[in-house]
């Protein structure tokens, strides 16, 4: 059997303290997972991330390497961006690449590699009118965009409600065909 990449890109959303648990689910379908935050989802999870990369295998990824260092992942199959926060997403689709993990996904369209991203977003942040266009945006560039009927439904602010991992992992497996 060959070894099926997931890179899986979180956000700071209060999903990202779950992750552990949706690596584990993806490793038993049967991805290699590679793990990947934001610097602000790296503070939120700055105590776990030891035990993240014992769990993926693999060092947690926040920054750009330097130039010459030797990449320490295996190529992506997939690349699923889950929590996406209204920033990741915005700056994902104007290229505004200050981060690793959007100028990852940035970059990743150009090379081709399957994508999905789903959102986490309230109701308020959903009326920004820059959201829909940059999930529109990130549509006609290919990207799997989980959001309303197809995915996440934005919350009322302050509300708990369970994310849809399950979702998330099934697109990954269609991708990953």
């Amino acid at each position: 059997m060959t070894t099926r990449i997931l890179y899986l890109l979180c956000s700071a959303a209060p999903p990202v303290f779950e992750i552990a648990g949706v690596v584990e689910e993806a490793q038993r379908r049967g991805w290699d997972v590679c793990l990947g935050v934001t610097p602000t989802a790296a503070d939120w999870l700055e105590d776990n991330l030891p035990g993240l990369a014992a769990l993926t295998g693999h060092p947690v990824r926040t920054r750009y390497k330097r130039p010459g260092q030797p990449d320490v992942w295996p190529p992506a199959d997939v690349v699923l961006v889950a929590p996406a926060t209204t920033n990741t997403i915005n700056r994902w689709a104007l290229g505004i690449t200050d981060t690793w993990v959007v100028g990852f996904v940035a970059e990743g369209i150009g090379k081709g590699i399957p994508m999905a991203v789903m959102p986490c977003v309230n109701a308020a942040y959903a009326q920004h009118p820059q959201l829909p266009r940059s999930l529109e945006t990130l549509r006609e560039a290919g990207v799997r965009v989980l959001y309303g009927t197809e995915g996440f439904e934005p919350n009322l602010p302050g509300e708990k409600r369970p994310y849809p991992w399950g979702l998330a992992l099934d697109v990954v497996e269609d991708l990953g065909r």
